[in-house]
């Protein structure tokens, strides 16, 4: 009995060290083998479009141009200032104003004179309106009433000469209100108040209408492929980049440089100031097809760009590729994949080479 129940017992043992012997099931195998996927990402193949060629250039911000408005009133004291350096202003705004006192009371003088000088000439017209009624009786000489008739022109000359001096105080008075002569900003001011101002001083510098332009410089062999009209790309620092359009190219050369000025209208949203340095690029041109990516799916690490290509089994493998233009959110690729390479979208800076990732189809469908 004891060798029976001993057998059992070894058969049992037998049995458990061959169950536990046996290979997993095939799915548990594959479940342990599969990697779990890294990060879930979309995937883009490369797109062939035409790129505008470029053509880089550097320069300075300017107005376009500058209104000077100066002092007409001379001698006068500055009594008011009404406007600072940055304020916009409108045409006919009031800027600043001198004291009037001295002006208004010439004027008064000269319309006195004005009086005297029109009543002066209604007697001199009467007494020669009677000199020409009694020429015909003989009661007066030839030379007499050629007098009356000559007193009669001078006070006429006298009556004009005072009106238009009373104009002149007029126009003197008018300029001790100095308005702006357009709409603009303002951009320089060197008017005090207390001064005592000559005509023809400086006071306000405005910048017409706000408007900036850029002043590219042009290498001279350059030039022919520059047009009027043409889409400038702007970059200055701490700015966005922002579109303008060739006005205007400059009719001469400057013989220190060799380079000519390409006058660049800017839009006046702000961010520029006058005098600020920029670099831009003209479109010049069309390329022919070339492939692209968006920016998006490049990386760049050590001084180098890289896109992560998708490979079997979802790795990815990161292929070092050159970079060329770029237009818009895309850019050009010049080597390192072709147009059949599906290449991670977004969020390659997550993914190292031989990462595992789980794609999902993007708003494209790719």
């Amino acid at each position: 009995m004891k060798l029976v129940l001993a057998a059992l017992v070894l058969s049992a043992t037998v049995v458990g060290v061959i169950w536990a012997s046996k290979d997993p099931a095939p799915e548990m195998q594959a479940a342990k083998a599969a990697p779990r996927p890294t990060l879930t990402v979309t995937v883009t193949l490369p797109r062939a479009d035409r790129l505008p060629v470029r053509l880089a250039a550097t320069g300075n911000v300017v107005a376009w141009q500058e209104a000077i408005v100066g002092a007409e009133a001379n001698g006068l004291r500055l009594s008011g200032v009404f406007a600072n350096v940055g304020d916009p202003v409108r045409r006919g705004a009031l800027l600043a104003t001198f004291t009037p006192e001295t002006v208004a009371a010439e004027l008064e003088q000269s319309r006195a004179a004005v009086a005297e000088a029109t009543a002066a000439f209604a007697d001199a017209s009467a007494t020669a309106q009677r000199a020409r009624t009694l020429e015909a009786t003989g009661a007066l000489s030839a030379q007499q009433v050629q007098q009356r008739l000559t007193a009669e022109r001078i006070s006429k000359a006298k009556m004009d000469a005072a009106q238009a001096a009373s104009r002149l105080q007029e126009i003197r008075l008018a300029q001790t209100r100095v308005h702006a002569p357009d709409d603009g900003v303002i951009s320089m001011r060197s008017a005090t108040v207390g001064a005592v101002m000559p005509a023809g001083q400086e006071m306000f510098r405005i910048i017409r209408q706000g408007r900036l332009e850029w002043h590219a410089e042009i290498p001279a062999a350059d030039l022919p492929r520059v047009r009027s009209g043409q889409r400038v790309i702007l970059q200055s620092e701490g700015n966005e980049p922002m579109a303008g359009q060739v006005r205007v190219l400059a009719p001469s050369v400057n013989t220190q440089t060799r380079s000519g000025l390409a006058m660049v209208d800017l839009p006046s949203d702000g961010s520029l100031r006058a005098g600020m340095f920029a670099r831009g690029e003209i479109e010049i041109g069309e390329g022919g097809p070339t492939l692209t990516l968006p920016q998006t799916a490049v990386v760049q690490r050590d001084g180098f760009d890289y896109v992560m290509r998708l490979g079997a089994e979802g790795r990815v493998m990161q292929t070092k590729v050159t970079l060329g233009r770029a237009a818009g959110h895309r850019v050009e690729i010049l080597t390192g994949i072709d147009s059949s390479s599906k290449v991670v979208a977004t969020g390659a800076g997550f993914l190292s080479d031989g990462d595992v990732v789980r794609v999902v189809a993007g708003p494209n469908g790719q």
